[in-house]
């Protein structure tokens, strides 16, 4: 006869409601479900604390001095660590599960939601979330990346990869907030549309590239903001828009480091090397134009403390909302495409913050470079005192050259002179 024996697992979801409810968690409260490589010295300075804080209790010492002291150097520590945050660490970051999700934002950001489901066609994405909101005075649509919080959750929503549905989902929403002139707002965090035959079969790439076209050209202010992940062209679905922000930690790519490893050195081990050169941070994103802002975190990442990360945003797509209201629709509409367009021109002549010449433009300025003196050996172009009929005029270096090669011409000239003259002479000599 078997017996059965039941082991309970932890309560880990009941660990997280109550570190929602908290204002800022320590590592201890966060250690049920995760903690970074990095953030182990912060880890000993907080046991420390927790150690002399229970035996003050317990002996009725006064510790304070003591624990002061350590709170001191706590934060401290905690500075020095996520302020020197390489590439590869801010991805991790970017994926702590104690990051504050969609949903959090949401449920603290928002005074009024309504989710709406559906895109009328298949079914329901749980991977992307939509609903009509209300934040402070300002009625909207909110769509959202939604990754999930414990391992059911996150399987129901398919870890945020979100499937064509919810992509037709989310633009069938939009039209209906262009509808009733609702500014949208987006929340990005995905590590990329999922890539299965299904969802291939029944046109992921189609369902985006349809969502990048329509956001164009949807005559409503439309804020984005990076709050995780920002993989790929799953990211960039419900990436187009007037503003886009990005948190501190968080990122934006093209493709994963470790996809990217894998694809350059056939090694996924090398996914530091591939963070750093991808240029996925919020600061290199910045700099090159891909980001219009980075919304600052707390001290130690929103992870440590999700209440503050979560009212900085509410107060940026306010603001930026606020502003986008002011444009008419064509100004929306011409500035939105600008944007992008000006994407990539850092790597030209032209700079990211100064819009494209119009195409007479470019001709001219083709047919001036066309028309301007030629380079010297340095590739920089000859001043215009020194070009003389079309030719460069010798620097003194090449004055025995240029002597030499007179010269020679001058000879070359006499001899065709003198054979002219013999054959003068043998005309005259027939004539006669």
């Amino acid at each position: 006869m078997l017996a059965v024996v039941t082991i309970a697992a932890p309560d880990v979801e009941g660990v997280l409601m109550a570190d929602r409810k908290q204002n800022r968690r320590t590592t201890q409260q966060r250690a049920a479900y995760e903690i970074l490589p990095f953030e182990k010295p912060i880890v000993e300075l907080e046991t420390k604390i927790l150690e002399l804080e229970e035996l003050s209790t317990d002996t009725h010492l006064n510790l304070n001095g003591e624990i002061e002291g350590l709170k001191a150097r706590l934060e401290k520590r905690i500075r020095e660590v996520f302020q020197g945050l390489s590439a590869w660490e801010k991805v991790q970051v970017a994926r702590a599960h104690g990051r504050p999700l969609a949903t959090d934002y949401i449920d603290e950001m928002c005074d009024e939601f309504m989710e709406l489901h559906g895109d009328r066609l298949f079914r329901d994405d749980p991977a992307v979330v939509t609903g009509l909101a209300r934040i402070g005075d300002v009625r909207c649509l909110v769509v959202a990346h939604r990754k999930g919080r414990d391992m059911k959750e996150r399987i129901h929503c398919n870890f945020g990869s979100a499937h064509p549905e919810g992509y037709r989902k989310a633009l069938r929403t939009m039209r209906m907030a262009q509808k009733f002139c609702l500014p949208i707002v987006c929340l990005i965090n995905t590590p990329g549309a999922y890539p299965g035959i299904g969802a291939e079969e029944r046109g992921q790439a189609w369902a985006i590239a349809e969502s990048l076209r329509e956001m164009f050209e949807l005559a409503v202010p439309i804020v984005c903001i990076v709050i995780g992940e920002g993989g790929s062209g799953g990211a960039l679905g419900i990436g187009i828009g007037d503003r886009v922000m990005i948190l501190e930690n968080a990122y934006y790519s093209v493709i994963s480091p470790e996809g990217c490893a894998a694809i350059l050195w056939r090694d996924r081990e090398r996914a530091p090397d591939a963070a750093a050169a991808l240029k996925l941070s919020a600061t290199d994103l910045l700099t090159l134009g891909v980001v219009d802002e980075v919304v600052e975190e707390p001290v130690g990442a929103a992870h440590r403390d999700p209440t503050k990360t979560i009212k900085a945003v509410r107060e940026r797509i306010l603001h930026h909302i606020a502003e986008l209201q002011k444009l008419s629709v064509d100004e929306l509409l011409t500035e939105r495409y600008a944007k992008f367009r000006r994407m990539g021109t850092l790597f030209e002549s032209v700079s990211p913050l100064e819009p494209l010449p119009e195409p007479e433009e470019a001709e001219e300025a083709a047919a001036d470079t066309e028309g301007a003196p030629p380079a010297d050996d340095t590739g920089e172009s000859a001043p215009a005192d020194e070009v003389v009929d079309g030719a460069l005029a010798a620097s003194p270096e090449d004055e025995p050259a240029a002597d030499a090669a007179d010269a020679a011409d001058a000879a070359d000239d006499g001899d065709a002179a003198d054979a002219a003259d013999d054959g003068d002479a043998g005309i005259d000599a027939k004539e006669a």
